[in-house]
């Protein structure tokens, strides 16, 4: 179902948009629906493991921490034992 949406942009960008859209065969409201909706697809939602660096994803899951793992007690004692 299709529902109306008003949107406040400037004229100069509408313009171009409508350019665009005239371009491409489009209409300007199936190129913002198609851009809306790759936004929104979980898909192109990222994660913070795509941010990870190639050399660290590698590492990834190569050491497994015990259950009972403080790593705050063990930060602040590593620092404590650095500093002071």
């Amino acid at each position: 179902m299709n529902t109306k949406l008003t949107l406040t942009i400037e004229q100069s960008i509408i313009e171009k948009a409508k350019k665009y859209a005239q371009k491409k065969e489009r209409s300007l409201s199936d190129l913002v629906e198609s851009y809306l909706k790759a936004l929104t697809t979980e898909e192109n939602i990222t994660k913070a493991e795509d941010e990870l660096s190639p050399a660290l994803k590698s590492l990834k899951g190569s050491f497994k921490m015990p259950k009972n793992f403080d790593y705050k007690k063990e930060l602040s004692d590593r620092l404590t034992e650095k500093y002071l």
